[in-house]
């Protein structure tokens, strides 16, 4: 299905059903299409929310993980939301966790899958064959347990975005900030519950940054899926909403 795009004031979003509210992070290739099989599940009982985060349109100077999540705290505050279940993939849960640790009185769950906070092998911080399809092509593979995943669609979506000189400028200033801004010392202060659902096959964020984060994280629980990479909510959408559903019926309001 094609979502509704809406505008408020500079923000764009998509919102559907009606509930709780399930807000959703993206992350630096992140398109709504990764969210397509979650939404279709959750907008039944959740009112789910998808901020597009302007990864291209910040100033170079507030191009950065802070940058966005005050992006979003603004976009919380427009749309006055509260007791809000924070999901984010990649950086969308970086982004979510700076959020959280500033706004704790407004997150009532946190969920992260495949994170950037503590450890990533991104795209990399630099683009030596930015014009090369094949590279492109191979570096999308990357995120998933099954290359067949990665369509030419996907890949093509990739390649356009590094192949725009600013484009390609913004990504590498976020790589870098999501490098700098290690949350492994402040993680410990975060005190509403957190899913970890984590793809075995992870290479971009492996196995061990969610052992990691289990460990700092002190009210986490920590869920694998085995044959997955990076995008679990992509690759394997129904064991991951199983998770997902499981771990929000045990945090919703009474």
């Amino acid at each position: 299905m094609e979502y509704e795009i809406k505008h408020s004031g500079k923000f764009k979003y998509v919102e559907e059903g009606q509930g709780e509210p399930l807000v959703l992070l993206h992350g630096l290739f992140g398109a709504l299409s990764n969210f397509k099989d979650l939404v279709d599940h959750f907008k039944a009982t959740h009112r789910v929310i998808i901020p597009l985060l302007p990864l291209y349109d910040l100033t170079l100077l507030e191009t950065s993980v802070s940058g966005l999540s005050r992006y979003v705290q603004k976009f919380m505050e427009q749309q006055k939301l509260t007791d809000v279940h924070l999901l984010g993939n990649s950086l969308g849960g970086h982004i979510g966790l700076v959020y959280t640790l500033k706004h704790p009185e407004l997150i009532k769950s946190v969920t992260l899958t495949g994170s950037s906070g503590l450890f990533e092998n991104g795209m990399g911080e630099t683009y030596p064959k930015r014009g090369d399809y094949n590279y492109v092509q191979k570096k999308t593979e990357l995120t998933f347990y099954d290359p067949k995943v990665a369509t030419k669609e996907l890949v093509d979506e990739v390649f356009s975005i590094v192949n725009n000189r600013i484009k390609a400028l913004k990504i590498i200033a976020l790589a870098r900030s999501a490098i700098r801004h290690n949350l492994g010392d402040e993680l410990q202060q975060i005190t509403a519950p957190v899913c970890l659902i984590w793809g075995k096959n992870d290479t971009i964020t492996p196995p061990m940054v969610a052992e990691e984060f289990h460990k700092l994280l002190p009210t986490s629980e920590l869920h694998w899926i085995d044959k997955c990479g990076h995008a679990p909510m992509m690759e394997v959408p129904v064991e991951f909403n199983e998770i997902l559903m499981g771990f929000l019926n045990k945090h919703k309001k009474a």
